[in-house]
């Protein structure tokens, strides 16, 4: 089966076949989309793979996936199924914790990804007793407006609002679900966390508490901004990637 073919896997910069894949997570409520911009500044280097959950964009019609394991076993079996080059994989906010469970399923099964990258999200083992209620679309216009981010356009239109519940109201539910198993080992590869310097969501000591999480490498680099730090033209996030991939070892994901 090929990529191209993936329900869960949007290329949105096709080109020449290159050596390494970065596979990337969107976050609450998100879609593939909202990784367009960094597929674009990448495409000279990488190819950019951007996860579509269900339950939005062009797959809106679908159920939701109701839990962060039962996403990474999904997405997991995708691209053990589906990929034939060495990856990485970046998850921003929600993403990053799908991200780290895929790259744990996929150490267990020998197909090791290059590196992982954490963007806006507290390490696992750092959970905070946080309710956010989402009953309906004003709820999340507070919440869109709490973190920063969001085309003005989309907090004025109610219609566009009251579509984005139902994915964030599942994806809230999730993370406040979920839980770090207390015998999950640590991963063997790199770990790059990169936040922004006035993140409500992400305390410099959240992201710094990544480095139990991997036997390898960790570093921690800060932005200017939010909670989406990543979309302003002053943050160029996709060269600290690509410096970071540079010095990945060679060895990586088979398939």
């Amino acid at each position: 089966m090929n990529r191209d073919d993936s329900r869960w896997l949007r290329n949105y910069c096709p080109g020449p076949h290159l050596a390494s894949q970065l596979v990337c997570f969107p976050h609450a409520g998100g879609s593939a989309s909202f990784f367009l911009p960094m597929s674009r500044a990448l495409s000279d280097d990488l190819q950019v793979l951007a996860v579509q959950y269900p339950g939005r964009g062009d797959r809106r019609s679908e159920p939701c996936v109701h839990t962060i394991e039962a996403l990474a076993d999904a997405v997991a079996d995708e691209l053990a199924r589906c990929l034939d080059r060495s990856i990485a994989l970046f998850g921003h906010s929600m993403g990053g914790l799908v991200a780290f469970e895929v790259a744990r399923r996929l150490e267990a099964r020998g197909r090791t990804p290059l590196a992982l990258f954490v963007s806006g999200c507290r390490a696992p083992s750092r959970r905070r007793a946080q309710v956010v209620r989402l009953r309906d679309g004003e709820d999340v216009r507070a919440e869109l407006e709490r973190l920063g981010g969001t085309d003005p356009r989309l907090l004025d239109n109610s219609q566009a609002l009251r579509a984005a519940l139902p994915a964030m109201r599942n994806d809230y539910e999730a993370i406040d679900a979920y839980r770090l198993s207390s015998h999950a080992a640590p991963l063997s590869i790199p770990i790059h966390a990169y936040i922004g310097d006035s993140d409500p969501e992400v305390l410099p000591d959240e992201a710094v508490a990544w480095r139990r999480h991997t036997r390898g490498s960790f570093d921690l680099r800060t932005y200017p901004g939010g909670h989406f730090y990543l979309g302003s033209p002053e943050v160029d996030l996709a060269s600290a990637i690509r410096t970071a991939m540079a010095t990945s070892p060679a060895t990586g994901y088979r398939a």
